[in-house]
């Protein structure tokens, strides 16, 4: 996580922090101050708004840290701790200590569990559409991003294209290796296609080592160079880890709707395919002369 996403995550917690306070205080001064049962029914509705509020700043605080339960454990004490100690200042000294604790505590299990819930629940709609382990778009995503990029090239008449990226040798450097790393090539070469591309491009993880970068507004010449870029710097890194593999990249340019979503994927992975045949004639035409 980096750095300025570090300070945001710690300042959304104290924010918690805060508004449950402030919540607490108004909650606990309103039970008291109120005449009658009229303070007690109010301040308990809008106590029992807390868990609500947790879970709701749960999910922004989760899109800071994707792949541990630290956040929902955080808050969850905090937000226990937060309102545990506003209700002993209220109703302080008549507020024994071991109530204090006890609520601390019951407070601290409900919340972080409440939490664990809306995580789970946040990743589950999160990856509905992301590959988990690389965070790129899935073949879902691609095609609900494609659909719409055909429909806009139809009206604008502007072309889009695709880049079919496929890592050769994969299967050699996973059974020399481990799967580790694998793994460790599959999010660098995902890496280097958020790098390589605009806000705009859509990078997507379709396969076990095939890659997807759909690019709206991009004509075939604007595709090559890109290409030589993502095989410069794919090169690169993998020759500092002195791994035995390249990457094969087909390309394919459209205007419009075509017959078939997944068409233009299609004609992008056969020429994909040609690429790689021809690194293959070139790689054995050397190593005959």
């Amino acid at each position: 996580m980096k750095k300025d996403q570090k300070i945001s995550y710690y300042v959304r917690i104290l924010l918690v922090a805060a508004e449950v306070s402030l919540i607490s205080f108004l909650s606990y001064a309103t039970a008291i101050y109120l005449p009658g049962e009229m303070g007690r029914y109010i301040s308990l509705d809008v106590l029992y708004c807390l868990p609500i509020i947790q879970a709701a700043r749960l999910a922004a605080i989760h899109a800071l840290r994707h792949s541990d339960t630290q956040a929902s454990t955080l808050v969850g004490i905090v937000v226990a701790l937060a309102w545990s100690a506003t209700e002993a200042a209220i109703i302080w000294p008549d507020f024994p200590l071991n109530a204090f604790l006890l609520n601390s505590f019951t407070r601290s299990v409900v919340f972080t569990v409440l939490g664990r819930v809306v995580l789970s629940l946040c990743r589950r709609s999160e990856y509905a559409h992301k590959d988990m382990l690389t965070g790129l778009a899935n073949r879902r995503e691609l095609l609900e991003r494609l659909e719409i990029e055909q429909v806009r090239s139809e009206r604008s008449g502007r072309p889009y294209s695709l880049l079919y990226i496929d890592i050769d040798q994969f299967k050699s450097l996973n059974d020399a290796h481990g799967h580790h790393v694998g793994d460790e090539a599959l999010t660098i070469m995902a890496d280097i296609l958020r790098g390589s591309s605009r806000k705009v491009d859509v990078a997507a993880r379709i396969g076990g080592d095939e890659f997807v970068l759909l690019l709206p507004d991009t004509e075939k010449q604007a595709c090559d160079i890109l290409i030589k870029r993502i095989e410069h710097f794919s090169k690169q890194v993998f020759e500092e880890r002195s791994w035995q593999i390249s990457v094969s990249i087909g390309q394919a340019t459209k205007i419009g709707k075509t017959e078939k979503v997944d068409s233009v994927i299609q004609l992008a992975d056969e020429n994909m395919y040609e690429a790689k045949k021809m690194k293959q004639q070139m790689m054995n035409g050397g190593s005959g002369q």
